[in-house]
C-alpha cells in the first residue's frame, strides 16, 4: 500500500480543516496528523500550518495553493463550476473567506474572556494531551495571554470590533439565504468557495459567542457547517440564473463594500511601507497595520481573473457588486 498524504494541522486552524475537508470530499487517502507538528518541520518553509506531505515526500504549504495543486491530480468531482463566471465568483469568495472571514473567526475567538478561556484550553488539550489539571490551566493561561493581544493582526481593535461583528452577523444571514433549498453554496456539490468560507465558520461555530449567534439564527448555515465536515457530490452545480439572486447581495454587501476597498488600502500601505493605514469602508473608518500575506494572495486572484478568457458576462457582475476595481489593480 502506498503512503497516504499526511496533513499536519489542527482542528482549531481554519486553513487546516479546510484542506482536510477537501481531501475527504475527493476520497483521497490521507492521515490527519494533529499534535505532531515536529514531524512536519523538515517540510516547512514557513512556521505555519497546515503542512501537507505528499506520498513522494514533497512538503506543501498554504491552503489555497495546496488545494489548487492537488485539484489537478484529483479533478473529479470538480470544485469548479463549468460556467466560467461562477467559477471565478467561487474563487473570489474563497479568497474572501480566507482573508476577511478570518477576521470574524480570530476576533470572536480572542475578544472576550469566555472565548479566550475556551480556545486556550482546547489548544492545550489538542497539542499537549494528558497534562495534569494544574499544568493544563497554567499553559492555557500562557496561551491566552499570548494570543489575546494578537487580534491586531487581523485588524481587530476598539474601533473595528463592532464592524467585524456586524459583518459576521450580516454575512451569516446572507449565507443562510444562499443555502435556502441547496446543500452547498453553488448547488448540489461543494465549490472552491465552500471550502474557503467553511474553514472560518466551522471554527467560529466552535467558540462560545460566535457559535451561539449561529445556532440562534442560522439553522441552514449550521447544517452546512456540519455537512462540510464530510462533503459529498450530490449532483451538479446550479445554473447562474438560479444562484445570482442570493449570491449578488453577498458579493455586494460583504466582498465589494468591505473586502475590496480594504484590500486596495492594505496593498497601498505595503507599497508605501506604511506602519498603519486607514480606509473608509461601507461600515465606517477602518484602521490597522497592513497584512503582508494578503498582498500576495490577491495577486493570484488577479492572475485568475486575467486568465478568464471571456469577461463579457463577468465584468458587469463585478462592476455591479463593487469588486471590479480591486481585480484590475
Amino acid at each position: 500500500m502506498s503512503t497516504p498524504y499526511r496533513i499536519f494541522g489542527s482542528e482549531m486552524s481554519p486553513y487546516s480543516v479546510k484542506v482536510r475537508s477537501w481531501f475527504r470530499y475527493k476520497g483521497a487517502a490521507h492521515e490527519w496528523c494533529e499534535g505532531r507538528i515536529e514531524e512536519a518541520r523538515p517540510y516547512q518553509k514557513l512556521p505555519l500550518i497546515p503542512v501537507v506531505v505528499t506520498p513522494e515526500g514533497e512538503g506543501l504549504q498554504d491552503s489555497t495553493p495546496i488545494i489548487e495543486k492537488l485539484e489537478a491530480q484529483f479533478p473529479e468531482p470538480s470544485i469548479h463550476p463549468e460556467d466560467s463566471v461562477l467559477a471565478f465568483l467561487s474563487a473570489l469568495l474563497e479568497e474572501f473567506g480566507d482573508e476577511w472571514g478570518n477576521k470574524w473567526m480570530f476576533h470572536y475567538r480572542w475578544a472576550r474572556p469566555v472565548d479566550q478561556e475556551s480556545a486556550a484550553l482546547r489548544l492545550v488539550r489538542s497539542n499537549m494531551p494528558g497534562l495534569e489539571a494544574s499544568a493544563e490551566a497554567a499553559m492555557a493561561k500562557t496561551i491566552r495571554e499570548r494570543m489575546t493581544p494578537r487580534v491586531w493582526f487581523v485588524g481587530s481593535n476598539k474601533e473595528t470590533a463592532p464592524q467585524i461583528e456586524a459583518s459576521f452577523k450580516a454575512a451569516a444571514r446572507l449565507l443562510e439565504a444562499q443555502l435556502e433549498g441547496r446543500p452547498y453554496l453553488f448547488g448540489a456539490r461543494p465549490a472552491f468557495a465552500d471550502f474557503g468560507l467553511w474553514g472560518q465558520l466551522y471554527n467560529a461555530r466552535s467558540d462560545p459567542t460566535a457559535g451561539a449567534l449561529l445556532e440562534e439564527s442560522c439553522p441552514k448555515l449550521v447544517a452546512w457547517i456540519e455537512r462540510m465536515l464530510e462533503p459529498t457530490d450530490d449532483g451538479p452545480f446550479e445554473a447562474r440564473a438560479a444562484l445570482l439572486p442570493t449570491l449578488l447581495p453577498l458579493l455586494k454587501a460583504q466582498v465589494g463594500a468591505l473586502f475590496c476597498p480594504w484590500t486596495l488600502a492594505n496593498e497601498k500601505a505595503l507599497a508605501d511601507s506604511a506602519e498603519e493605514f486607514t480606509v473608509e469602508l461601507a461600515s465606517g473608518a477602518w484602521t490597522q497595520k497592513p497584512q503582508k500575506y494578503h498582498a500576495r494572495s490577491i495577486k493570484a486572484l488577479r492572475a485568475r481573473y486575467e486568465a478568464t478568457a471571456d469577461k463579457t458576462d463577468l465584468d458587469p457582475i463585478l462592476e455591479q457588486t463593487g469588486c471590479l476595481k480591486v481585480l484590475r489593480g
